[in-house]
């Protein structure tokens, strides 16, 4: 079959399959455009539940008191029924908000007044930017299209986001979706956009409806919260734990099976969910499929336990969608579906996401597998958020943010928002001679090519829903350049075929400057769908080196997606003489894309990843080691143990302008004393000789008072105004098996003029940021000389005992 005729019949499949969803959609019914909600008067209004004098514990408790148990068992699902008799309706506890409210969740639809969202960049690029305002900024705007959409009866109030594993291994499909690998970066990210989501930052009162933001103070030690319980909406730390594989190989995450060291799962895998519970508050933990050293990790009760009696953690937990049911299906962990069900209701998760205990928990009580207690104890914990939400305080409309509505969805701000966001997270990785920026005015023509330069569809990324004023990158790029010419050089992203390079090289040659798009979008990377090559995809690489072999000049590469590709090839080609990350930066892309060619945007993003080699894939990804092993070849994973080559490293990103640094004021030397807890001079040192190598964090009783500040001046020695992320590491003594060749302490985003300063501080907790885990699990502070680093920048602190 011709290339041509096959490409006639997929056009008229494609319009077939257009006109079947358009009449569904017109005779689909349409969505009411105000919530439904519990206590309505005059007949449901009077129930303890419904009055909002009383503690929230004891209207969660009356509520459970008044259902049978075949009503308790209904709300054990997602999808919770409604209870009729109490004037209480369904519930759908099951909607997303990633980077904007996503459609992936049935809790949300856009069949109403609300037909588009503001679509924000994917995680990773917003992470990109490092900066912890932005982060906040987002979840606020983010919140208010919920709750507006909310009201207007096309969301819940109850979203699974943000993603905060940690981006383990680059081939994973869902890395987009996290803030990178480093855990205090990824604990950052969820703290601060897990605070502005649940509305501790919002503002009701005669100046009107809003968000009031507080100066971000980088003191480092935090502060805690003056709010009270109640919740706009509810924010989700997902998927606990060590969940970081789709499917590769053998290998699936209904049934892998994550080992994980003591000495990682401290200092790796488990710090951003301790930030996003004890700090972020947030009100929901959602375990994941696979198991955990042996163990479905919604059966983890010891990790449920740890987060409800060390991290205060106050909400409810669900399993991912279908896990209950795979621990028995997929996993053979069970021997029943009640097993399973009654398992997880023990451990105690509170929710299933799909319908496993809907349909056996009753059986399994009739076994006497679970008991009604174990129930309640679930429902208190589901009913209690719901609570704090305001389900059960009557109409919504009139309450604290019933004013909200589809005026307050894709606004002005939302949008400036966005582009905000795609302009700081876009990391320039290349810039030979500094090509760019591109003069405008000295541009008079433009080859744009790449199978996804004129594709709107996949600027978002994974967990995305209808944005607000989506533009492709032709459009954005023609906006600087009248006389533009386009060629898509592949088909498609897979790009099997070579048709479309003679085009592609023909504009190439006749265009004053070329622009080659190339990379990844979701047909590689994804929900269930890891890669097995970190290469570009087919033959991208090939395109990419004919057009600049026969350019005019060295090209512009712009790489998309979100995991890291081996572009060694491009970084060491002079015919290619910059190249740019955009990863998936949401509607706003395009736009923000174009002013940094173009020079209106001074690019600062810095990747929150490191990007592997190809040789990478070597390494099994079901390994779940962190730390590098020499005895079998294992180089270890992240910037701060991995040991082989890599082609741009954790932190990298270029700007237009230069930047050096000063310290102003750190400490050379710290003191602690040797009043230790009781008892604790057995194991807390670790003796070389007569000296001492560490000591154990939770035997130390003077953390408080090792605190300090690091001040640093950053100056802008270059002729263009810009941001610039300022990062500081930190170089511990190697007391023990496994310690970090680094690890970040401290980053902020500042802006300085050409020529200009700025001050900065830093504030450093030596229990916490100086501290590392030995290979049991528990943190210790290495005693003699660490290194405080920023940039090429040194600095040497002793810490000792007396």
């Amino acid at each position: 079959m011709s290339i041509q005729l096959r490409e006639r019949i997929l056009f008229r499949v494609l319009q077939l399959f257009v006109l079947v969803n358009v009449i569904a959609f017109s005779n689909s019914k349409p969505v009411l455009n105000k919530p439904d909600f519990p206590c309505k008067p005059p007949h449901f209004d009077s129930y303890p539940f419904c009055n909002t004098s009383l503690s929230i514990s004891t209207r969660a408790k009356s509520l459970t008191s008044l259902l049978t148990l075949q009503e308790k068992i209904q709300q054990l699902s997602d999808n919770a029924s409604a209870i009729p008799r109490l004037g209480i309706p369904a519930y759908e506890w099951w909607s997303e908000s990633l980077h904007g409210i996503a459609s992936n969740g049935p809790g949300v639809n856009f069949n109403g007044t609300v037909s588009s969202v503001t679509s924000f960049p994917q995680v990773l690029v917003s992470a990109a930017s490092f900066n912890r305002s932005l982060w906040s900024k987002i979840g606020s705007a983010v919140a208010v299209e919920a709750r507006a959409m909310y009201n207007l009866g096309q969301a819940g109030l109850t979203f699974w986001a943000p993603n905060i594993n940690i981006f383990r291994d680059p081939r994973w499909g869902r890395g987009q979706e996290t803030p990178g690998e480093d855990p205090m970066v990824v604990s950052a990210y969820a703290v601060e956009f897990v605070k502005s989501f649940q509305g501790e930052n919002w503002k009701s009162d005669d100046g009107g409806i809003g968000f009031g933001f507080r100066k971000r103070v980088l003191k480092g030690f935090g502060e805690e919260s003056d709010r009270g319980d109640e919740l706009m909406l509810s924010a989700c730390c997902k998927h606990l734990i060590a969940y970081d594989l789709e499917k590769w190989g053998n290998f699936s995450r209904y049934s892998f099976n994550a080992m994980i060291t003591e000495q990682d799962m401290e200092d790796t895998f488990q710090p951003p969910f301790h930030s996003c519970i004890e700090q972020g508050k947030a009100s929901c933990i959602m375990c994941s499929y696979n198991q955990v050293n042996g163990v479905p990790a919604c059966l983890r009760g010891d990790l449920f336990q740890k987060a409800r009696n060390e991290w205060g953690f106050k909400g409810y937990i669900t399993s991912d969608c279908d896990a209950v049911a795979t621990i028995f299906e997929y996993q053979n962990y069970t021997k029943t579906h009640e097993d399973s069900a009654a398992g997880v209701l023990k451990a105690g998760m509170d929710i299933n996401c799909g319908t496993c205990m809907l349909r056996h928990t009753q059986s399994a009580i009739d076994k006497g597998k679970v008991q009604e207690k174990d129930i309640d104890r679930a429902l208190l914990n589901l009913f209690s958020v719901q609570l704090r939400l305001g389900l059960f305080n009557g109409d919504p409309r009139k309450g604290k943010y019933g004013k909200l509505g589809p005026d307050d969805v894709c606004t002005s701000e939302h949008k400036k928002l966005a582009l905000d966001a795609a302009r700081q997270g876009i990391v320039l990785l290349k810039n030979d001679k500094k090509f760019l920026p591109l003069n405008k005015n000295a541009v008079s023509s433009l080859a744009i090519i790449g199978p996804l330069v004129n594709n709107i569809s996949q600027m978002g990324g994974g967990y995305t829903g209808i944005p607000c004023s989506p533009k492709s990158l032709l459009r954005g790029l023609e906006a600087y350049v009248s006389k533009t010419h386009y060629a898509s050089g592949c088909h498609d992203v897979p790009c099997n075929s070579d048709a479309g390079f003679h085009e592609a090289v023909r504009i190439a040659k006749k265009a004053d400057f070329v622009i080659v798009v190339a990379g990844l979008d979701l047909t590689q990377e994804t929900e269930d769908r890891d890669r097995v090559s970190l290469l570009l995809p087919g033959q991208q690489m090939s395109l990419v080196t004919s057009v600049a072999r026969t350019s005019k000049r060295p090209v512009i590469l712009v790489l998309t997606g979100g995991g890291p590709l081996d572009v060694s090839f491009a970084e060491a080609d002079s015919q290619i003489s910059s190249i740019l990350w955009i990863g998936y930066p949401g509607e706003a892309g395009a736009k923000a894309l174009a002013e940094i060619i173009f020079g209106d945007f001074n690019p600062g993003g810095r990747l929150p990843m490191t990007w592997y080699p190809e040789s990478f894939t070597k390494v099994p990804m079901n390994d779940m080691n962190m730390r590098a092993d020499s005895s079998r070849q294992y180089p270890g994973r992240s910037y701060r143990f991995y040991t082989g080559t890599q082609v741009y490293g954790f932190g990298h990103g270029l700007s237009y302008t230069n930047y050096s640094y000063k310290f102003l004021s750190a400490p050379s030397e710290l003191t602690i004393s040797a009043s230790l807890k009781a008892g604790s001079d057995k194991n807390i040192l670790q003796q070389t000789g007569s000296r001492l190598d560490y000591v154990h964090i939770d035997e130390v009783t003077s953390c408080t008072s090792l605190r300090f500040h690091v001040q640093i001046s950053v100056t802008n020695t270059g002729d263009v105004d810009g941001s610039h992320v300022v990062m500081l590491f930190a170089r511990v003594p190697k007391v023990s098996q496994g310690t970090p060749e680094k690890q970040l302490i401290g980053f902020d985003r500042v802006h300085t003029v050409a020529k200009g300063s700025k001050e900065i501080s830093f504030g450093v907790d030596p229990c916490e940021q100086l501290s590392i885990a030995n290979k049991h699990g528990r943190r210790i502070l290495p005693l003699g000389n660490h290194v405080l680093m920023v940039g090429e920048l040194r600095h040497s602190l002793t810490i000792e005992t007396y």
